[in-house]
């Protein structure tokens, strides 16, 4: 018989959860309390039900080839970059194709999960859920928990003295969806991230007047490369990967700041990292055209409110503020577990690899999607949930509880005595981690055997883009288009943008020209690079510990 898994959300990372049952041959029950799929992106005109919505106006970060399901390419005529409807269009067809959607419950909210009294041998669950009104209980062998991390608004209101006095309309980026009702206003927004940038620079195009308050400052980068290609397929590669674990990180940082710098220089826009600040990246293609234009002007932490205005901790005031929007972030929130594992799981440090709570006797319990990493978060969830379900099914392990709360214990004590940085603050680098958790598949490419039976395979997977294909090559889950998706993903991403043919233009020589003039010599190269490194990094500690002998 096989087990019944309990999947709670239907959004990105619930998808591909009950995908990921289904191959594994286990029995997928979704809980969805809306009546679509999709989560966050299926847009709605207000936020009244208390889920958080995209924007009207919302641009995907990610491109299409490295944020798809690795055995489910986008079509060739989906742009690169798409709004939330295009998106929410890729779900709904991958959950038709699939035929995931008869696995979900929607209007169904879950009340609780809790253990069963013979969890320690058999990892089961009590699951309570309400439908219409309506209360049922369920026994689960396993829960995958897929509610995704945008779930309450983080109002840090008591950090803004005199915040309770102002007469204007306050409110956080969740409510926000359209220019409408900001005409003619001057509005201060709260907070540089990803939406700090697209609502300031959406609103300044109807407001009088957009402030945009920062206590760090930010990176600011383009969708697109220098050549115009999506910068994520130019930046997210192997070799650069490689690279980067090589070089001294602050060389590093002087060549990655330098580059940042050559659009614009970020000090001169206001935007520049605030010293003793950790470095942050947002996407925004406009903003610094705002800001040249006088529509967007960058400011200060705020100090405190008056009624109608605005201290900063420069010490300018800001008169006449009609609109606060805070674009604060969001906290974690588990309510239908019990203490202690609904305090545990908010905390990354106690999650094993971002995904099994640390405390629990039987990994029946998976986290999906509660990630924050460099790169596409929905490959990321995906791997994870491949991963979890073969745990589920047996077919994979993790370190004893005991071990993993040991850990995790002596993590926290030195992160309190500030002795080491909370991994859970900044974002993951995704190759690093993709691979980690493909490791533990036993999906994780082979490089040198690629080489070897596959070069023109293995020069994509090592110096092209590290598209979630890769993670479909070999071991559980191989797909046989995975080869040919990878061969062709640069095709899928120019086809958009072919809309205009002149005929007779001039054509550039093709890169696969240079690939074959250039590969075998780059190819030999790079492996004497890596053999040098390897045998480098061998040789100097060995070579210092002789020297210190004596």
């Amino acid at each position: 018989m096989a087990k019944r898994v309990a999947v709670i959300g239907a959004g990105v990372s619930g998808l591909s959860s009950i995908k990921c049952c289904l191959d594994e041959h286990l029995e997928p029950i979704c809980f969805e309390r809306s009546n679509d799929i999709g989560g966050l992106w299926k847009f709605t005109e207000t936020s009244k039900d208390g889920m958080t919505r995209v924007y009207k106006s919302l641009v995907t970060n990610v491109c299409k080839e490295m944020s798809c399901y690795s055995d489910f390419p986008f079509q060739e005529d989906y742009p690169n970059f798409m709004n939330h409807e295009k998106f929410w269009n890729y779900l709904q067809e991958f959950a038709e194709h699939f035929d995931l959607l008869k696995y979900i419950q929607f209007k169904t909210t879950v009340c609780s999960i809790t253990k069963r009294p013979d969890f320690s041998e058999t990892g089961q669950w009590d699951v309570v859920t309400e439908t219409e009104g309506r209360q049922d209980r369920a026994v689960f062998d396993a829960v995958m928990v897929c509610t995704g991390h945008f779930l309450n608004p983080r109002l840090p209101l008591e950090s803004f003295p005199g915040i309770h006095k102002f007469k204007g309309q306050i409110l956080h980026s969740q409510e926000y969806k359209i220019p409408a009702g900001f005409q003619d206003k001057r509005v201060l927004v709260i907070g540089l991230g990803n939406t700090g940038g697209d609502i300031a620079v959406e609103l300044s195009r109807t407001a009088a007047q957009v402030l945009l308050s920062t206590r760090t400052g930010t990176w600011v980068i383009n969708r697109s490369s220098d050549g115009g290609y999506p910068l994520n397929m130019m930046v997210t590669r192997r070799h650069h990967n490689f690279i980067a674990q090589v070089l001294p990180s602050c060389i590093l940082k002087w060549i990655q700041e330098r580059h940042l710098n050559k659009r614009f220089d970020h000090a001169n826009y206001g935007l520049n990292i605030t010293k003793g600040k950790k470095p942050k990246k947002i996407v925004n293609d406009e903003l610094p055209t705002c800001i040249l234009c006088g529509t967007v002007t960058i400011k200060t932490s705020v100090k405190e409110f008056t009624e109608t205005s605005a201290v900063f901790e420069d010490g300018t005031v800001e008169e006449n503020i009609d609109v606060v929007i805070f674009t604060t972030g969001y906290t974690y929130s588990f309510p239908f577990f019990e203490e202690p594992l609904k305090t545990l799981c908010t905390k990354k440090i106690f999650l094993y690899k971002l995904v099994f709570p640390s405390n629990l006797e039987k990994t029946t319990l998976a986290m999906i999607g509660f990630i924050s990493l460099t790169g596409s978060i929905l490959a990321g969830t995906e791997l994870q949930a491949r991963w979890a379900t073969r745990i589920f099914k047996g077919l994979c392990k993790i370190p004893p509880s005991q071990k993993l709360m040991a850990e995790a214990m002596k993590k926290e004590q030195l992160i309190e005595r500030g002795l080491m940085k909370d991994p859970g603050a900044d974002k993951i680098d995704y190759i690093s981690y993709m691979d980690d958790l493909a490791s533990f598949i036993g999906v994780k490419p082979n490089i040198p055997l690629l080489f070897i039976k596959d070069p023109r395979l293995a020069w994509e997977v090592f110096f092209g883009p590290c598209t979630p294909y890769q993670y479909r090559l070999m071991g559980p889950g191989k797909w046989d288009g995975a080869r040919n998706a990878i061969l062709t993903q640069w095709d899928r991403t120019l086809k958009p943008l072919k809309t205009r043919t002149i005929p007779g233009s001039f054509k550039p020589a093709s890169m696969s020209h240079y690939l074959k003039a250039w590969g075998a010599p780059i190819l030999l190269a790079s492996f004497l690079l890596i053999y040098k490194s390897s045998i480098f990094l061998k040789l100097v500690p060995e070579k210092l510990q002789d020297r210190l002998s004596p």
